[in-house]
């Protein structure tokens, strides 16, 4: 039974859906929240039962709700650098010999169509589509590659935006500075189960203001998100909930051919098979300054 995890409702309101043959759903039956608790404990085969059994209520009108981030509180948020070889080649930089990681701060994901803003002061505020995978089982010391796919509950479309001038400017020699804004990582609209994805055979794109800018496949990737998931946890254990974002391909602003984001424009990125956002890029609040050093 092929299905679609998401939580809608108002920011801090969401409730969990799940969407079946077009058809949404409340899974409020099931669970309170789509999270690592959730995942853990057998929460899409739940899922699939309850549908199959007829115990979920449409959810009328869900077509006019906001759509949140489709997995609630990220236990981590753990990020793949340079894994596209023309997007390390264009970045300036060797293809990477083992993954490189950085880390985002959870409360930088937020809905796939919620308006991100523009830091303070920032000049170079970048997109980057990346394909998001979310671990459903605990995992440490993996065995194999085999073994890393079986701990993964399932994939999403995740946006690892970035300040460039932060991650490689200031940065003291670590990246994490430039991901860490307020809404720096736009997610969902839908977590896609695992069983239902080939994740190294997926398309890639992204455009700004209509202007093509990505088109890539996750075939492409220097490292698969099996070797991904395995290599990882050797030096960590990887928890139910973690996000992983596993590196973007080619076309982004700091490439030199487009120029960054502003506040005004439109960001569209998508993975085929797991859904599109589209993000509208606003001034900071009025009154707000960053302080340097």
């Amino acid at each position: 039974m092929s299905v679609e995890l998401r939580r809608l409702g108002p920011v801090g309101q969401e409730k969990p859906a799940v969407v079946c043959e077009g058809v949404t759903y409340r899974l409020d039956p099931v669970t309170a929240e789509i999270d690592g608790d959730f995942l853990a404990a057998s929460g899409i085969a739940r899922t699939r039962a309850a549908l199959g059994a007829g115990e979920l209520a449409v959810w009328e009108g869900a077509e006019h709700e906001r759509i949140g981030a489709p997995i609630a509180r990220p236990t981590a948020v753990l990020c793949i650098g340079q894994n596209y070889a023309a997007h390390a080649a264009e970045s300036g930089a060797e293809p990477p010999e083992v993954p490189i990681l950085f880390h985002k701060h959870p409360n930088t994901v937020v809905g796939p169509h919620d308006d991100v803003e523009i830091p303070p002061g920032a000049q170079k505020v970048d997109w980057e589509v990346e394909l998001g995978v979310v671990i459903g089982t605990e995992a440490a010391y993996l065995r194999d590659e085999r073994a890393a796919l079986d701990v993964i509950a399932g994939y999403v479309t995740s946006h690892d935006l970035s300040e460039r001038d932060y991650q490689l400017v200031d940065s003291g020699g670590q990246w994490s500075k430039g991901k860490n804004a307020r809404g720096f990582n736009p997610l969902g609209p839908a977590l896609v189960p695992a069983d239902e994805v080939d994740p190294q055979a997926l398309r890639l794109f992204s455009a700004v203001n209509g202007e093509p800018r990505q088109d890539s496949t996750t075939a492409d990737m220097i490292f698969t998100v099996a070797q991904i998931v395995h290599h990882l946890s050797q030096y960590m254990v990887l928890s139910p909930g973690d996000l992983l974002n596993t590196g973007t391909p080619q076309g982004v602003a700091l490439s030199g051919r487009f120029p960054y984001l502003e506040a005004g424009d439109v960001a569209e990125i998508g993975i085929e098979a797991l859904g599109s956002q589209r993000t509208t890029f606003v001034p900071a609040p009025a009154g707000q300054q960053r302080e340097t050093r």
